[in-house]
């Protein structure tokens, strides 16, 4: 997913997980159509969304197209065998268009009853009125003992004392290494950097010229700029900074550590090629897996069509900064529709339980790789896929974090600030602490707007 994100996570596709974002126009009376919907949702008796049979249809538009589409699409085809009072319809599209729908459909009518989203981005449709609060999931044992899931992925998905979301998937970005490449470029194929000054050593003998044009088309590392999950953020928090203060008023896009950081790898793409310039996310999966690129920083949704394309891989925590090995962690959610009655929302719960099942979360993990969200499954039942432990495991998931947090302005500060200022740098159109501090202004602007 990508988020994949997790587009692809995600994203995520990303998919790249839920990742892929791009900026929304409210339409005029959204409000009031919104305010109509969420009425009609929480008050009615929802009598008119069964069949004759009783059964309930719920839409369930999300962003999973990459390589867990096929589990995903049996786990649902699973849950609508197993009873006869539920049946969830999926709608997958890609996350961007999926984003760029749903403030319209809602506010329409004619939405999704049941969303996936990245978590990261609800606190944004909450605000608009787009989604449900869920807190009676968790405040009741009726459909689940929800306590068996893992803390951090129901707490991403709060916004203004509120829970929006049930855990879909959680994922921890980490770096694959294509061992392939390394032993061909003298080094050992079973110690990829620890360090950034490791992976600096390495660069000259990964990113090269392979039929001598002129150009370096061979790289030691996939770095996507754009489009694509956080991954210049990690190196920013390796730096010992971030793009907001932790309070999450204040700019740092102009902190001191920020633009070492950001210096340190505009120096390293452009002067030293580590990564190609003006990479989204797909891309650099597309490197890497054609084997262009000898490293990436991705997720566990990368594990299927890496490993279907023959890629000889390892999978590992991401290399060390001078503050520290932090990596991202995003969570996939489900959400519900404000136009959702009392009825779907009922019918939502008893797919979500089925979701986070013991069961469910173990074939889900086996056939994506990522690891469930639940508590109390080991990797020792993870056999049937060897990475799905790495992701989930301790030492990965302390050093992990998300990515503004709570920010209702969060995607709007990734995708049109930072992304748009960082491809200035490496595009050498203006230096990096112009640049940056321009940036750390609009930043600042879009964090007022929610004092």
């Amino acid at each position: 997913m990508r988020n994949h994100t997790l587009d692809g996570l995600f994203r995520r596709t990303v998919p790249r997980r839920p990742f892929r974002r791009t900026g929304l126009v409210l339409v005029a009376g959204l409000a009031v159509s919104l305010s109509a919907c969420t009425g009609q949702g929480a008050s009615g008796s929802g009598s008119d969304d069964a069949d004759s049979n009783g059964k309930v249809t719920l839409t369930f538009w999300n962003g999973l197209t990459g390589g867990d589409r096929k589990t995903v699409d049996k786990l649902i085809g699973e849950f609508n065998d197993s009873q006869k009072k539920v049946k969830v319809k999926s709608v997958p599209m890609p996350w961007d268009v999926f984003y760029q729908k749903l403030l319209t459909s809602v506010s329409s009518g004619s939405g999704p009853d049941v969303v996936a989203m990245d978590a990261g981005q609800m606190p944004k449709y909450a605000d608009k009125g787009v989604l449900q609060p869920l807190d009676d999931f968790y405040s009741s044992k009726k459909h689940m003992d929800t306590s068996k899931l893992v803390p951090a992925a129901v707490d991403s998905s709060k916004y203004d004392g509120k829970n929006y979301g049930v855990p879909l998937n959680m994922a921890t970005l980490m770096l694959f290494w294509n061992k392939t490449m390394f032993k061909e470029a003298g080094l050992d194929p079973e110690k990829p950097p620890k360090t950034w000054g490791e992976l600096a050593s390495m660069t000259p003998k990964l990113s090269k010229d392979t039929d001598d044009d002129g150009k370096v088309d061979q790289y030691a590392l996939a770095l996507a700029d754009s489009q694509t999950v956080p991954m210049y953020p990690i190196l920013i928090w390796q730096g010992g900074s971030d793009l907001v203060s932790k309070d999450g008023k204040k700019a740092t896009l102009d902190d001191p550590k920020t633009l070492k950081t950001l210096k340190y790898w505009v120096k390293q793409v452009r002067s030293e090629h580590v990564s190609p310039v003006g990479l989204t996310g797909a891309k650099a999966d597309k490197l890497f897996q054609t084997e262009k690129a000898a490293m990436e920083i991705v997720g566990p949704w990368a594990t299927v069509p890496f490993t279907e394309a023959g890629v000889k891989y390892g999978v590992t925590r991401p290399f060390k900064g001078p503050e520290g090995q932090q990596t991202f962690s995003s969570v996939t959610s489900f959400g519900v529709s404000t136009k959702a009655s009392s009825q779907k929302k009922d019918a939502a719960y008893r797919f979500f339980s089925f979701w986070n099942s013991k069961e469910s979360q173990v074939k889900f993990s086996e056939g994506t790789g990522f690891p469930p969200d639940r508590s109390d499954i080991g990797a020792e039942e993870l056999k049937a896929n060897p990475y799905a432990g790495k992701f989930g495991a301790p030492d990965v998931l302390d050093s992990a974090r998300p990515h503004l947090p709570g920010q209702v302005n969060g995607p709007t500060i990734t995708d049109q600030i930072f992304y748009p200022a960082l491809q200035r740098a490496l595009d050498g159109k203006d230096d990096v602490e112009s640049v940056f501090k321009k940036a750390d202004q609009q930043v600042q602007a879009q964090l007022d707007k929610q004092k």
